[in-house]
């Protein structure tokens, strides 16, 4: 090579890679986003040269803006307009008994702003579409409280309310603020900064409880504890996460029924009662002096020297390395045993609540290490607040739509309080405490129950959107596979909605209300979401609505269900009543005669038998389950868990999202082809082409198994023919009425003929297997007699 050949170059400084990631952490320095929830409010304070756009997220919901000045005077000039109507709607918000109001009504009542005359600014109405909105710019110093008013939905009309975005960009950035800490959720006994590469010690009184927040998002922080008494007597009991783990059979523990920590002796010490993040470790220690000297950075400030300086006046004896609870350390451990870390999955405000079980010392850091992705390359702020025992805070885990969507937390059904008198024993599924099992009977009696009488199940967390307007039938049409034109009043349709790939987006039923009018009911959020783009995309004249919250349901399922329900449900004459409602068609109604409260009534179920949904708005929840309760006792109704449905749903070979199927499954694979009409359909719907392919050349499908051994199987369990993995278990049980072991599986074509042997395996997969068999699917009624009877 000469001298003068010099490799060809890309010329210019190296570009950075491209990173996407939620929006709260590339917004311009002085936005600030909130969301005020359908049927809520929220309260912003403002200064002059501030600028506010309200965005009308789903579509339909009235917006009414209330200012006030720097003295509590409500004045809409500090926002340059003049009131155009009575603030009805947030006076009748305000008036209810809505918890989720608490910080508004504080945030009024600090600044002595009264509503009683208050006057308000309305904005948008019934038709207005969704992604619309309204600016405005604050011309003096004051707060801005803006509602989205609502009250109970009609189930006919459609008229849920909906959420509202607030986009607010400051005139006057802070530049030492990235994120405002979020309010209190109540009066504080401490707020407490623990700034970055240090530690905080603190006391909380048995009872209060502990908020732990992340200031700027991509934070952890170590927390450790100790019962005050114990340190009185020279017993140094740190909280212990081994011992937590092996009492709670959980990597750590989360609000619900294995949610404390306890010290070695089993004392204890904390309970978690919130968690909006639901990443955290429980196996490494704090870092320490030690770590960063072995990877090259002797002298690092570390959490361990940092929980050492500060415990010494409390006289704990230091430690080289602690244990701790590193919340929002983002940690995993892979098929090989390895213990990997990444940036958190915290945001800006997220936080955990801790409730003291005895009078405790504790310890909280702001991690420093920058070294490692552990606190987003940046380490930042941890804040503190404790409050008083004496406040009610509801356990709860966070949720979110989308990443850019605001958390939502868990929240009771309104039958809750109904199905709370039988257990205690709930879960989370989906945002919503569900129960789980009975205490009276247990799930083998509650399914029994179900197969030879009748039970009630809570199945208020299925996601309703209601889609309204001139071409809803074309974007239903277009955006699920079932014929959606055949479709008449007064009928319901259960069908696949997917991706262009094929791939499943959900499941769920249709309801059609009137020629214009459909309630779509899945299992995901997502689904109204990709009912809105797909609307947007191709400019469709149509309304998309969340409506989970205005309407809550019970299912009332088996061979007894007919009787029960024929004692309480009034339809008018143009309606069917019970006795007369066919499979897949619902009936609008009320309880007990033409002045109860209305309800919907839906021939559907997820038991394989015959069976009755309920749908009422939640305000009505405990009339209709008293009317339920009364009218079923003579036929033995039974409430029914979550872990008896799952027992009667794969007998009935009804699948489950995430276990039966995802986004990687196409219909055929899920065992629901006969969803695709793809002959007797003839218009073009999401997806189509795709599934031609794939049921053209079919990979994988779904099978039943009998196993040929009483040992318990589990979704993921490998599925064998001789060597080779040919498939895996999705869902299993062991069946009460069959008395054998059964199981779905995703079985490769080739080995997914009825007779087939194969062999589920267990521990590694070699060394212990169970022999089975496929055979028909469904197990149990695969004609689906017992519904339709």
């Amino acid at each position: 090579m000469l001298e003068t050949d010099y490799p060809v170059i890309k010329a210019g400084p190296p570009v950075p890679g491209c990173i996407i990631q939620p929006g709260v952490f590339s917004m311009p320095p002085g936005t600030e986003r909130y969301v005020v929830q359908g049927a809520g409010a929220v309260l912003i304070p403002v200064e002059q040269g501030d600028r506010f756009t309200v965005i009308n997220d789903e579509g339909g919901q009235v917006c009414e803006v209330v200012a006030a000045d720097t003295k509590g005077n409500v004045d809409a000039g500090v926002v340059g307009k003049k009131t155009n109507s009575d603030a009805v709607g947030l006076k009748a918000l305000l008036a209810g008994a809505d918890h989720s109001l608490r910080g508004l009504r504080m945030g009024l009542d600090s600044r002595n702003i009264d509503l009683a005359g208050a006057g308000a600014i309305s904005f948008f109405n019934a038709d207005t579409r969704h992604g619309e909105e309204i600016e405005l710019a604050v011309q003096r110093d004051g707060v801005v409280v803006i509602a989205a008013p609502g009250g109970a939905m009609d189930m006919e009309l459609q008229d849920t309310s909906t959420p509202l975005t607030v986009m607010v960009t400051r005139a006057v950035v802070k530049s030492h603020v990235k994120f405002e800490l979020p309010d209190p959720l109540a009066d504080p006994v401490l707020d407490l900064r623990v700034h970055t590469e240090t530690a905080e010690t603190y006391f909380v009184k048995a009872g209060d409880f502990i908020q732990v927040l992340d200031v700027d998002g991509r934070q952890c922080t170590d927390f450790q504890c100790f019962s005050a008494r114990k340190l009185d007597k020279g017993i140094e009991h740190p909280l212990d996460v081994t011992t937590t783990r092996a009492l709670m059979g959980h990597v750590y523990p989360m609000p619900g029924l294995h949610a404390k920590y306890y010290d070695q002796d089993m004392l204890p010490l904390v309970e978690v009662v919130r968690d909006t993040v639901g990443r955290h470790d429980a196996f490494a220690l704090a870092c320490a002096a030690k770590y960063y000297d072995d990877i090259g950075y002797p002298g690092h400030v570390n959490c361990s020297d940092n929980f050492n300086h500060v415990l010494a006046e409390h006289g704990v004896t230091a430690r080289a390395g602690w244990m701790a609870i590193n919340f929002f350390f983002n940690t995993g451990i892979d098929e090989q045993g390895v213990l990997f870390s990444d940036e958190p999955w915290s945001r800006p405000g997220d936080y955990v609540l801790l409730r003291a079980l005895t009078d405790l010392i504790c310890v909280t850091s702001a991690c420093p290490d920058d070294t490692s992705p552990a606190n987003g390359w940046n380490p930042t702020d941890i804040h503190v607040r404790t409050y008083s025992g004496e406040e009610k805070f509801s356990r709860a885990i966070a949720m979110r739509t989308t990443p850019d969507s605001e958390p939502k937390m868990t929240k009771q059904t309104a039958f809750h309080s109904c199905f709370e008198k039988h257990t205690r024993n709930f879960v989370e599924y989906k945002g919503y405490w569900l129960a789980n099992c009975f205490s009276k009977s247990g799930p083998i009696d509650e399914y029994w129950a179900c197969r030879e009488k009748a039970v009630v199940v809570d199945l208020s967390p299925l996601r309703k959107f209601e889609i309204t307007g001139p071409d809803s039938e074309a974007l239903m049409q277009y955006t699920l596979t079932r014929n959606i034109a055949k479709l008449a009043i007064g009928e319901v349709v259960y069908s696949a909605m997917c991706y262009e790939h094929g791939g499943m987006i959900d499941d769920g039923t249709l309801l059609r209300l009137g020629r214009d009018n459909f309630r779509w009911i899945g299992g995901d959020d997502y689904g109204g979401v990709w009912l809105r783009e797909v609307a947007d995309k191709l400019s469709l004249n149509v309304i998309i609505r969340s409506s989970t919250d205005q309407m809550h349901n019970v299912a009332v399922q088996g061979p007894e269900s007919r009787d029960i329900l024929k004692k309480f449900v009034w339809t008018p004459p143009h309606q069917p009543a019970v006795g007369e409602l066919e499979w897949f068609r619902f009936t609008v109604g009320r309880v007990g005669d033409d002045q109860g409260v209305p309800i919907v009534v839906s021939r559907t179920g997820y038991t394989g038998e015959l069976g009755y949904e309920i749908w009422c708005h939640p305000k009505h929840a405990e009339t209709v389950f008293e009317a339920l309760w009364q009218a079923g006792e003579p036929h033995g109704l039974t409430p029914m868990g979550l872990e008896a449905l799952d027992m009667v749903r794969i007998e009935a070979g009804l699948i489950f999202a995430g276990n039966d199927f995802s986004d990687q499954t196409d219909p055929f694979e899920a065992g629901i082809g006969f969803t695709v009409p793809l002959k007797s359909k003839t218009d073009d719907f999401i997806g189509r082409d795709a599934l031609i392919r794939r049921k053209e050349t079919p990979s994988r499908k779904l099978v039943g198994l009998d196993i040929d051994s009483a040992v318990d199987v589990g979704h993921g369990d490998c599925v064998h023919v001789g060597r080779a993995q040919i498939g895996e278990i999705t869902s299993s049980m062991r069946s009460p009425i069959l008395k054998k072991n059964i199981a779905l599986a995703r079985v490769d074509v080739v080995h997914s003929d009825v007779g087939t042997k194969v062999e589920v395996g267990k521990l590694d997969g070699h060394q212990k297997r169970l022999p089975a068999t496929v055979v028909p699917f469904a197990h149990y009624d695969p004609k689906k007699t017992k519904p339709r009877s």
